[in-house]
């Protein structure tokens, strides 16, 4: 028998290190040669990791949420003949971590055990009373709206029953609330409350894969790009008819087009004459790159968090092919099929939360682009005409631009532009 060593692969150009997201096998398990034994996410897409033998599974390098520098040894397999690896050197076993909660509970625990009580609850106390001036019958809660008076395990007793003992009546020296008052306590707020008693529980939940990129990009981008928002109402009623009949006619032979494919067109034509919008920014080289072909990313949710696919070229792509892409793009992020190109390279971004969304939002820059375009819920509103107010279809769009690039000035005249292609269709249907 010999052992045989599997290490984590290079996973992508440039990529030095990647995040253990998931185990499909564990100690013991017997694993044949191609069998996908985990999965790793890099900065741009999950990749799963095969073995290139058959044998029994002896020891696994990491667990799910550790970061793993490619080449380092990811798992042994025990083989038939000979391995690659020395059966003699064993790898150190990682150390159990310990949670900050773990940790606050041992504080805690250890103050309980060694902490002498200041005044025990049995003995007398040599100051004065504070209850005393008080009127008949009344046994303060906090006087003065000092501490309450109560020992370190009453207090800890409190904590994990979720009690505020500031809401506790004292019956010990001085009103000092004892572990009675506590038990008194709760059976009157669970007559109170017909029997409901607090929920007390916390769940850990730890953010691993997609989720802590998604943590650690946005974290990025808000450290790093001071952001400018422009809020716009747009009379998307002209929109809305268009679509319509755009769809009545070609929807069977081209799809159906929503305002998605409208915006992007819009976009297009927007930063034809502002190149500096459609751009990434090199925060280390201080590096402005302008690009001439419009990569638009598409903020998409899945199961797992939200993806931006890249629809790429969209200065030569009519709106049908705009939507048609989109569609595949959206379905391959859904189902975990979408690859690393097809997720990489945007130029500006575009969000949209359909008709969950809101009146206004403050998108997030999707870093090192310069430039995000959020859409608004569609709503009716009554809209001024001059001389009556009228039902109108209104949308408002959220845009977030890099301050450090563009310019107030440049930033309004881009939702300018894109306001008055969106409430004027036609411009964006002519082709040019």
């Amino acid at each position: 028998m010999g052992i045989f060593s599997i290490r984590l692969p290079d996973v992508g150009e440039g990529v030095a290190e990647a995040e253990l997201v998931e185990w499909n096998v564990k100690v013991g398990d017997t694993v044949l040669e191609d069998d996908m034994v985990g999965a790793v996410m890099t900065d741009k897409a999950a990749v799963e990791i095969p073995t290139s033998v058959t044998g029994k599974v002896i020891w696994l390098g990491g667990e799910v949420g550790d970061v793993i520098a490619v080449g380092a040894e990811l798992l042994r397999v025990e083989v038939e003949g000979e391995g690659n690896a020395d059966a003699s050197a064993v790898p150190e076993a990682k150390p159990e971590p310990v949670s900050s909660v773990s940790k606050e509970s041992q504080i805690v625990e250890s103050s309980d055990t060694t902490a002498p009580e200041a005044t025990p609850e049995s003995a007398p106390i040599s100051v004065k009373d504070p209850t005393t001036d008080l009127p008949p019958g009344n046994t303060t809660k906090s006087v003065g709206g000092s501490k309450p008076l109560a020992a370190p395990s009453v207090r800890k007793a409190a904590r994990d029953r979720g009690i505020d003992l500031r809401s506790v009546t004292g019956s010990g020296p001085a009103g000092r609330i004892t572990h009675d008052d506590l038990q008194g306590h709760s059976q009157n707020s669970q007559n109170n409350s017909y029997g409901k008693q607090p929920n007390t529980s916390v769940e850990e939940v730890k953010m691993v894969g997609l989720r802590r990129l998604i943590a650690n990009k946005m974290s990025q981008s808000k450290k790093h790009i001071p952001h400018i928002t422009i809020v716009e109402e747009i009379d998307v009623t002209s929109l809305e008819q268009t679509r319509e009949e755009l769809n009545t006619s070609y929807e069977a032979d081209r799809g159906k087009l929503t305002v998605l494919p409208f915006m992007m067109k819009a976009v297009v034509e927007a930063v034809r004459l502002q190149p500096v919008i459609n751009a990434l920014f090199d925060d280390e080289a201080d590096m402005v790159r302008q690009y001439g072909g419009v990569h638009i990313g598409i903020a998409t949710q899945t199961d797992n968090g939200l993806m931006v696919p890249v629809v790429r070229h969209c200065e030569v792509r009519n709106l049908w092919d705009s939507a048609s892409e989109v569609g595949r793009l959206a379905a391959a992020c859904r189902d975990g099929s979408a690859s690393r190109e097809e997720l990489s390279g945007s130029t500006i971004t575009i969000t949209s939360l359909g008709p969950l969304g809101a009146i206004a939002t403050t998108p997030i820059i999707n870093h090192p682009e310069v430039a995000i375009v959020g859409i608004n819920k569609m709503v009716i509103r009554p809209f001024w005409d001059g001389q009556q107010f009228v039902p109108r279809k209104m949308m408002n769009i959220s845009c977030s631009f890099d301050h450090r690039v563009v310019d107030g000035w440049d930033a309004a005249v881009m939702v300018q532009k894109l306001k008055t292609l969106l409430e004027q269709p036609a411009m964006l249907l002519v082709e040019g």
